[in-house]
């Protein structure tokens, strides 16, 4: 069992729904789990079931033939099934995933069981994990040896579990890049963008803003850091107010 499955149930409502799947794992009872995409939920399963037959609710001839021939299955993508009611799950033992709503009628006609996946934002304790889970992952990905230092705030959570891996790749990788690394990539940018009549002006900022940036972070004054960049402090201060630098 790797790290990613371990840490998906850290958080309460999490493992509450783990209980749950565990006691009725061997019951011929049909189970739903609900959330929001990319939060867990087939993770959770493949966990628990890892050996369970699978198929989409989007394939209407999967998913009856599937239904006809075994009496254990997983059907993903539940909300896309055209006619639920006609489903038979009479002595079997389904669990079934929805990324979207599902009608409540089918809710209560077909599962005894119905569970709600919280989205990532809220299990704090799953956050942490599995930032250092992807963080490893794309270091051991991207071969990188340094340290990385992740900044809470550009992590990603919009598509939960997607997202926070996809913001955590990225990070490692910008952090891992060196100089002649980001010219080459500042160089592409420009051939492929570098256009109009006024393009100089148009671009510097790629260049001073992030080093404005930077230099307040680092320095926490404006005096400071005009003697480091060797510029008098009204034209720092007037570049700070043209890039809206607070």
């Amino acid at each position: 069992m790797n790290e990613a499955n371990e840490t998906i149930a850290r958080s309460p409502a999490v493992a509450q729904i783990l209980r749950g799947l565990e006691l009725t794992r061997d019951l011929y009872v049909a189970s739903i789990l609900i959330g929001e995409r990319y939060s867990g939920k087939r993770t959770l399963l493949k966990r628990l079931f890892p050996d369970l037959p699978r198929v989409s609710g989007e394939d209407e001839r999967a998913l009856s033939a599937a239904l006809e021939m075994e009496n254990a299955l997983i059907i993903t993508e539940f909300e896309a099934v055209k006619y639920p009611r006609e489903l038979d799950f009479q002595n079997k033992r389904i669990l079934a995933v929805a990324d979207g709503p599902v009608d409540p009628g089918i809710l209560d006609e077909k599962f005894a069981f119905i569970y709600r996946m919280p989205p990532l934002r809220e299990r704090p304790e799953e956050i942490e994990s599995f930032t250092r889970h992807f963080l490893q992952e794309a270091k051991d990905d991207l071969m990188i040896d340094e340290e990385i230092e992740l900044d809470q705030a550009r992590l990603d959570l919009e598509q939960n579990l997607r997202s926070l891996k996809a913001s955590v790749y990225r990070e490692a990788l910008l952090q891992s890049l060196n100089a002649t690394e980001i010219e080459r990539a500042l160089e592409r940018l420009f051939a492929q963008s570098l256009e109009g009549n006024n393009a100089y002006r148009d671009n510097l900022g790629l260049l001073e803003r992030p080093l404005l940036k930077a230099g307040l972070a680092r320095y926490g004054s404006q005096l400071k850091l005009a003697g480091v960049l060797g510029i008098n402090r009204n034209t720092l201060r007037k570049k700070l107010h043209e890039y809206n630098i607070d």
